[in-house]
């Protein structure tokens, strides 16, 4: 992070797994509305570790950005091993990707094993993820003033969110409201990253009266006057409140589209079993009313076959 690639990249890959996850509980939702039960992640028919897989890949790759490809030298240390101020926030940022890290290699493990506490052990661990996001973020080395400072504490709401619903997860596992939440949650978030990544970094999307900044090896938003400032705070939150509204009708325009669509399914599925048991009953009611029907058509052709 700390340019627009480094907020672009993971944000996509926020908004990629939120999307998944909310097509999939929506599916499973409409497909099982009885006996909906939220899993902490989704196979894919192709390969059913696809989902781990990646997260796995995208925080490795996420680490070996922030520690290794980055820095000027390929390493984030001082020659005494120390770690300089400029690149307090790469050891931040791949703390949070190592979490994630961690929570998609354990979720493999457990998935392998035949442990009844696996679905609630995975949920925790995607807690832990989310709160040691949350706590990073909160506390960051960067900028907490200025117009960064602004998308950096909305950031954190987002995080709440997800790390509450998935909490509240393990606790109601049936609850497909939490899991909808949920996803909506990380889609947000990685929308929201991906908008910081323009905004922060692109010269013509500054604010008027703020300018870029070179500070400490990475560029930072400066406004020149308190005024300034404040406008630039303040369109920040205009602009997250209308995310809020984008999100919202979003992601229910998206449950409606497919809750038709899945619903439609299974109501045709419903029919015809319900076409085939009543056939079957008629035919039950057809044999039991007159019990000697096939009897006597077999009498009826027997002196044809004496005969013959």
């Amino acid at each position: 992070m700390g340019t627009l690639v480094g907020h672009v990249a993971p944000g996509m890959g926020f908004m990629l797994i939120g999307l998944w996850h909310l097509f999939n509980h929506i599916k499973l939702h409409a497909l099982n509305p009885t006996s909906y039960t939220s899993p902490p992640w989704f196979p894919t028919s192709k390969h059913k570790y696809l989902e781990l897989l990646l997260i796995m890949l995208g925080s490795a790759a996420s680490i070996s950005m922030e520690l290794f490809i980055g820095p000027n030298r390929h390493q984030p240390l001082d020659p005494d091993f120390t770690i300089p101020s400029n690149h307090l926030h790469n050891f931040e940022h791949s703390s949070i990707s190592l979490a994630f890290l961690l929570y998609a290699a354990f979720a493999l493990v457990l998935d392998r094993l035949p442990s009844p506490a696996k679905r609630a052990l995975t949920q925790l661990l995607g807690s832990i993820a989310f709160a040691q996001q949350l706590l990073l973020f909160h506390l960051h080395s960067a900028d907490h003033h200025g117009p960064e400072g602004q998308y950096h504490l909305l950031l954190q709401l987002l995080i709440l969110i997800s790390l509450s619903t998935t909490l509240l997860g393990i606790p109601f596992p049936k609850s497909f409201l939490v899991s909808f939440v949920r996803s909506l949650s990380i889609f947000f978030q990685g929308l929201w990253l991906v908008l910081m990544g323009y905004m922060l970094w692109t010269p013509g999307l500054i604010p008027k009266g703020c300018f870029i900044n070179e500070e400490e090896g990475h560029q930072v938003v400066r406004c020149s006057d308190h005024d300034s400032l404040h406008r630039a705070i303040s369109l920040v939150n205009i602009l997250f409140s209308w995310f809020i509204i984008g999100v919202t009708v979003f992601g229910v325009a998206f449950y409606l589209g497919l809750v038709k669509f899945y619903g439609e399914k299974v109501d045709y599925v419903a029919l015809r079993d319900e076409e085939i048991s009543d056939d079957v009953e008629s035919q039950k009611r057809s044999i039991l009313g007159n019990p000697t029907s096939f009897i006597r058509v077999g009498k009826n052709f027997l002196p044809l076959d004496i005969e013959r």
